[in-house]
């Protein structure tokens, strides 16, 4: 926790390329400082601090139907977790892969359809003492793989490849609407499991994230 009460207060509200898993692994996490929002925080500095929102399975409209991953449905709980976190300057917002699972039957278009209500949410939940909303940078997640092993037992991604590459657009054409900065991951390459990313690829998404903070 950073005590400085002046510090510009950032959230990462994510799913598990946020929360660090580590690609092809049984539900191994990288560390705080492997992690990208412990490498953005180490960028940024101590005149910022980086609150961790981040759980595996976490959908924007959905949640998952398996025992043991309740409250994975993020439109259920974004409120409650901002005034958790109260105040905030910035949600940092990466969702999107669980959406492409092929059980899910979303197309791309209907996967930013559900960012927009969240952001939506974020953008206008007020401070509940500071009477002000915080801003919001939306990020698309790296191009899925999905001939891995991983993604092709089950055919759980089936088609999920071209998805992820049309929601590239579909999130750049969302932040312009709503005029908040925006990130790309479609340079991040994915681990061995085709979803999740390695420790030097978590490097680099810090430093995109930070490149488009210091950006005016």
């Amino acid at each position: 926790m950073n005590t400085n009460t002046s510090t510009e207060r950032i959230m990462v509200f994510g799913d598990s390329l946020s929360w660090g898993y580590e690609p092809g692994s049984k539900h191994q996490r990288f560390a705080s400082d492997v992690r990208w929002p412990g490498k953005l925080q180490q960028l940024l500095g101590s005149d910022y601090e980086i609150i961790e929102e981040n759980l595996n399975s976490r959908g924007i409209d959905n949640g998952d139907p398996r025992s043991g991953k309740e409250g994975r449905r993020a439109l259920d709980y974004i409120e409650a977790c901002l005034d958790s976190h109260d105040p905030l300057d910035r949600v940092i917002v990466l969702l999107g892969t669980n959406e492409l699972k092929h059980e899910m039957g979303m197309t791309a278009d209907a996967v930013g359809e559900s960012m927009e209500r969240l952001l939506n949410i974020i953008l206008t939940r007020p401070s509940q003492f500071r009477g002000t909303t915080p801003k919001a940078t939306l990020i698309s997640p790296p191009i899925i793989d999905e001939y891995t092993e991983y993604c092709q037992t089950g055919n759980k991604y089936l088609g999920a490849t071209e998805k992820s590459k049309r929601l590239i657009e579909v999130y750049e054409n969302l932040a312009k609407k709503l005029e908040i900065k925006y990130v790309a991951l479609n340079s991040i390459g994915v681990g061995v499991d085709g979803i999740h990313i390695d420790a030097d690829e978590h490097t680099k998404v810090a430093k995109l994230v930070y490149q488009s903070l210091k950006t005016a």
